[in-house]
């Protein structure tokens, strides 16, 4: 199947550090991918670099057979790629719906008046409609996370970054924000997401890629990649004989 998204042979550093080592990693259209590793590995790394807030020393990003490596990230965004973070950081003072309609015109491009429909859009798919109206300061931590995809998802993405979104989440929280990450899989975006929590990951993605000191370590379905002995040892410290 052909890369909707791509790293090739992409490589960073920061100082003397290299925290990427020519890693090359693919997304298809409407495929849902996890990435794992021990902390430190490179993930969020690789995230910014497909977002581009970060450009590789050496490698490319590749969308749609087209190499942006070096396309600013709003111009990415436009293009079709989004970004979601551990920690929200919404619009306080603004109401949920225009937190969502900022997405619709400055990450979409938008007129105001065109961004409406997609923004109600996000809201129902997350599960927000009823919280439309109220200040987004007063939303409970689920309810902020429900507004970071919803945001995100006005930009009417084809790929959804998500880096560890489940975070500072309860078991209750983390399944109730996994049936919302479904229906966004369901609509056919593409999804690469970084998690910790590996049974969240699990019920979502068809592929894990594991990412240790920056390279791929190996990728495959989930089952196979979580039964592998060099898997077990670098990401959970188990040394299996």
């Amino acid at each position: 199947m052909a890369a909707l998204l791509a790293l090739r042979g992409v490589s960073k550093t920061f100082g003397s550090l290299r925290v990427i080592d020519d890693l090359s990693l693919s997304i298809a259209s409407g495929e849902a991918l996890g990435l794992i590793g021990p902390n430190g590995a490179g993930k969020t790394t690789a995230l910014n670099l497909l977002i581009g807030r970060l450009r590789p020393e050496q490698g490319a990003v590749v969308l749609d057979g087209r190499d942006v490596t070096a396309v600013a990230p709003h111009a990415r965004c436009r293009a079709g790629i989004a970004l979601t973070h551990q920690i929200p950081h919404p619009f306080e003072a603004l109401t949920v719906f225009e937190n969502v309609l900022v997405g619709g015109i400055f990450g979409a491009g938008r007129a105001e008046r065109l961004a409406h429909a997609p923004a109600l859009a996000a809201l129902r798919l997350t599960g927000l409609v009823a919280r439309a109206n109220d200040r987004a300061g007063v939303l409970t931590l689920l309810e902020r996370k429900r507004l970071e995809l919803a945001r995100a998802l006005a930009t009417a993405p084809r790929v959804l970054l998500l880096d560890e979104i489940a975070g500072g989440l309860g078991e209750g929280e983390v399944h109730e924000l996994v049936e919302v990450i479904r229906r966004v899989h369901r609509e056919g975006v593409a999804i690469v997401w970084i998690e910790h929590i590996v049974h969240a990951l699990r019920s979502v993605v068809s592929r894990l890629a594991v990412i240790s000191a920056g390279r791929l370590l190996t990728e495959g379905p989930p089952d196979d990649v979580m039964g592998r002995p060099d898997v077990q040892r670098v990401y959970l410290g188990i040394d299996v004989q």
